[in-house]
């Protein structure tokens, strides 16, 4: 039994230099759906939560795809000033890449650099321990955050 009863998972967090581009990013390649309201937060309790003193952050939620209408989301958020990130890097400490599942691995790598994005390696296809066959590859968001695109045979 797990130390903390009833946990469900709720949402991932992107912090962004531009929270609508990354949103139109995920809408449009992935399918994934604005959740509103749009966010606008500016508070003591925001400055208190992230020791930002006038922390001001914009964004929204997106419903990831093929989980329904009460699905997981993804957070995108943008502050007033963003810290630049170190670049992409698959084993750097931390949150490594958010997945997603796909019909045709190449057709969606083209689309991700089609629509900003970028290619980080090579398609692959792989055999799991148990036999299945999986084809991937790491790609970027806009951002540079990275996203692995997968399809399962």
């Amino acid at each position: 039994m797990p130390l903390i009863e009833g946990a469900r998972f709720g949402h991932v967090n992107v912090t962004g230099a531009d929270w609508r581009r990354l949103a139109a990013f995920y809408t449009a390649l992935l399918g994934c759906e604005l959740v509103p309201p749009e966010r606008d937060y500016r508070s003591a309790d925001l400055d208190a939560a992230t020791g930002i003193a006038g922390a001001h952050l914009t964004g929204a939620h997106l419903r990831l795809p093929g989980h329904g209408p009460n699905g997981p989301t993804i957070e995108i958020y943008q502050y007033d000033a963003v810290e630049p990130g170190l670049g992409p890097r698959v084993d750097r400490a931390g949150w490594g890449h958010i997945a997603f599942q796909v019909p045709d691995v190449p057709a969606a790598v083209a689309a991700v650099v089609a629509a900003g994005g970028g290619r980080l390696g090579e398609i692959i296809t792989s055999t799991t321990a148990d036999g299945r066959h999986v084809t991937w590859v790491y790609t970027t968001d806009p951002d540079g955050n990275i996203v692995e695109l997968q399809a399962w045979s």
